[in-house]
Formats: structure tokens, sequence, C-alpha cells
């Protein structure tokens, strides 16, 4: 009989503590992106692409399952080798906390459409040859229930190792920022991102911070009345012109919309 997506969640949780990292994260509202504190998102992942005999980061990640790891669709291109690094830092050295892993599967979302960003369902899920050895390091972060939506003005955080600004350098360490939500009745106004936005996305930021190229497919780590993180949004999308642009919030696929989707593929699979 298959489990139901709640059910696993919950062995999830229940075995690997889901959503509450050894190291507290650095939560002060602060609003500019700053150096996160070293592994205080252990789910976070740097997607790593194979350019001839190397491996570069490419995009975020997030760990949800002890092999599975949630990123965007737009992040995964046709014949493309890739590799997934978990307990990762400070990319210029080796730290010794480093777990990598090749990729068994990847299942991109099947409306997912690189031609029309705007209709969403920018999603792909990765399964791990094999799983990682939680710790302190590596840790996987809680899905949010079906339908859920964090309030307008929730504070939240992106995290990943983007450019730190519109066609700037990409950090060695990762970095995090204070995204507060922005509700779908605001973020699809006229004057924001219209119809671009769908109900199925997520919007947060907006304004001096946001997402920028490198932070795709990472997550929006947003805390929980239950003291945990749930990743309530995939980074999709931010403005063509400039990273950080006012009333162009970053725009997120929302979790909460795809549950059906994760738990089929998880069980599937």
């Amino acid at each position: 009989m298959m489990l139901t997506l709640a059910l696993l969640l919950l062995q999830v949780a229940y075995v690997f503590g889901c959503g509450a990292p050894a190291v507290k994260p650095d939560a002060n509202r602060v609003v500019n992106g700053e150096d996160a504190r070293p592994h205080s998102w252990p789910w976070q992942i740097s997607l790593q692409v194979k350019h001839g005999s190397r491996f570069h980061h490419t995009c975020g990640g997030t760990l949800i399952g002890p092999r599975w790891v949630l990123t965007a669709g737009h992040c995964i291109g046709p014949g493309d080798v890739y590799r997934v690094v978990l307990g990762e830092h400070d990319m210029s050295q080796q730290e010794g906390t480093e777990q990598i892993r090749d990729i068994l599967r990847i299942i991109v979302h099947p409306m997912w459409d690189i031609d029309f960003v705007a209709d969403g369902n920018d999603l792909a899920l990765l399964k791990l040859d094999k799983s990682p050895v939680m710790n302190d390091s590596v840790g996987v972060a809680c899905l949010p229930e079906a339908g859920e939506i964090p309030v307008h003005g929730a504070p939240c955080y992106i995290s990943g190792w983007g450019n730190l600004y519109t066609h700037g350098p990409m950090p060695d360490k990762l970095q995090q920022a204070l995204l507060p939500v922005v509700e779908h009745g605001v973020c699809s106004r006229s004057d924001w991102w219209g119809i671009n936005v769908k109900s199925t996305m997520i919007c947060a930021g907006g304004d001096a911070v946001s997402g920028c190229n490198g932070d795709s497919g990472g997550p929006l780590n947003c805390l929980g009345r239950d003291g945990r993180w749930y990743v309530q949004g995939v980074t999709s999308f931010v403005s063509s012109r400039v990273c950080n642009e006012v009333k162009k919030p970053t725009v997120f696929t929302r979790t909460s919309a795809f549950t059906d989707w994760l738990s089929d593929v998880m069980l599937r699979y």
C-alpha cells in the first residue's frame, strides 16, 4: 500500500529531524545579503554541471529526503552531466564537511516549458545515487502541507551562491538574505509582476535584495510555527533587467502547490 505524503513526511521528520539545523541561522532580520553561518542551512546543496573535466556550480537546491533534492526545472539542460555537493559552505576551500553524490535520476515537472517560464511548474526532483550521511552539516528541510501559503510580510530567507548583484561576482561563501513574502494579490498587480505571476508561485522581496543568477533552484526558507524551517519556495526568476528591482520581487515556485506531484515522484521512484 502506498504511503501518503503526510506519512512520508512524518517519517522523514521523525528519522532525520527535518528543518532543525544544529547550527541556528542568523535570522536577525538583516535585509542586505550576508554570509550565512556555516552549515546553518544544512539542506542547501550546490548543483554542479560538468564542463570538460571539471564541475562548476550552476544552481542551488534543497535536500528534502534521504535521497531527494528539489531544484528548479530551468536548472536542468538536456544531455548535461550533474552532481550534487552537500555540506558545502566555502567553495574556495575543502572544509572536510562536503559530501559529493552522483545523480541517479532526474525528473523535471512534465508541464515545465523553458520557453514559457511564466506558465510555472519550474520544478525538478533529483534522486541521488546514495543517501548522504546526516550530520550537523547535512540535513533535510521540511515540506509544507498542501496549499499552505505564508502570510504577507512573513520573514523568509533566500540562500545560495548566486551573483552578489547584477553581473557581479559569485561569492565563495553561502549567502543568505531576508526576503519578506509578498502576497499574490500585491505581486500580481499590473505595476508589479502582473499576469506573469501565477497562483502556483510565491513572491518575496522586491526592493534592495533579491535572488540573482546562480540562486536558481535554491530554497525560500520560512520558519514554521513549530520552530522548524520549511522550503516554501524554489527560486525561479527575477527581473531580466536587474536582479534587485523595486516591485519586482524574486519569484519562487510555491512548493505547497505541488505536494501531490512531489509525493507521486518520490513514491514511484
